[in-house]
């Protein structure tokens, strides 16, 4: 009778093993990782060093431990939108829309990890945009906000929020307040207000013009009296004969037929008769 072969387990364990330690690496973790364009990325070594701050990965496909952790972080510029209800100098509440655009500084990006996570939007750039704005916001008068200081107060806002990001490894690109909103009753009276001074500031425009018109007329005016006084002062007996001489000389040399009376005239003038 033929014995059948025994089964020996034992020859199988090491491939066992195999297959398990297979299937326990793939649970845990994978291989490899890729970084798309536009993203970076900072290592977690959990059983080693922890966060390697230093060393930054840039797109492409890199390979790690499956223990280790990768994490990607997107650093092309980005876009947050707040709406907020912020005071003014005085007290009054006003309604503000601002957009601002940013992104994690690339070399920074473990720091940023260390700090905030990945939620580092929610949890850093939102709440310092809007306590710059509050702060700002705070040391105008609701009319300088809504119309004569708005550049100001913007550029006073740029300021401040970039300076508390760039500490914290983001830059900010820019910041826009797109709407400023009073109650109905303050906005009314501010125009009211900017409207009088437009229409004073034009009144007082043509008011100068003309002033200024009127006092060009006098000094022209004055300065023909002059003149004249200054040519009647000269026109003596003398000159007067002279210049009527070298007149009637003139005259003479012309072809027309004439009748010159040397003496003749009025004050010894020439008299001059039968001229064509």
């Amino acid at each position: 009778m033929n014995q059948q072969p025994q089964f020996d387990l034992k020859k199988l364990r090491p491939l066992i093993f195999i297959i398990f330690g297979v299937f326990l690496l793939l649970s845990v973790g994978k291989f490899w990782v890729t970084i798309q364009p536009g993203e970076r990325g900072v290592i977690f070594r959990k059983f080693s060093t922890g966060l390697d701050k230093g060393n930054i990965y840039t797109p492409g496909f890199t390979i790690i431990a499956p223990w280790n952790e990768m994490f990607i972080y997107e650093v092309k510029e980005q876009k947050e939108e707040e709406s907020m209800d912020v005071l003014d100098k005085n007290g009054l509440s006003i309604r503000l829309d601002v957009t601002v655009r940013f992104h994690p500084v690339y070399d920074k990006i473990g720091h940023l990890h260390e700090e905030f996570g990945s939620t580092y939007v929610e949890r850093l750039v939102g709440p310092e945009v809007r306590s710059s704005v509050r702060k700002v916001m705070g040391r105008y008068e609701a009319e300088e906000i809504y119309s004569t200081k708005r550049s100001e107060v913007e550029n006073a806002i740029v300021e401040e929020t970039a300076l508390v990001l760039q500490a914290n490894n983001v830059a900010m690109k820019t910041l826009l307040i797109r709407s400023i909103t009073l109650p109905d009753k303050i906005r009314m009276a501010i125009d009211d207000k900017l409207k009088q001074e437009q229409e004073a500031a034009a009144y007082k425009y043509r008011l100068e013009k003309e002033t200024s018109e009127a006092k060009r007329k006098i000094i022209a005016a004055q300065g023909e009296a002059e003149a004249n006084r200054i040519v009647n002062s000269s026109l003596t007996d003398k000159l007067l004969k002279m210049r009527g001489i070298e007149a009637t000389l003139k005259l003479a040399e012309s072809p027309n037929a004439k009748v010159v009376i040397v003496g003749g005239g009025k004050n010894g003038l020439p008299l001059i008769l039968g001229s064509n």
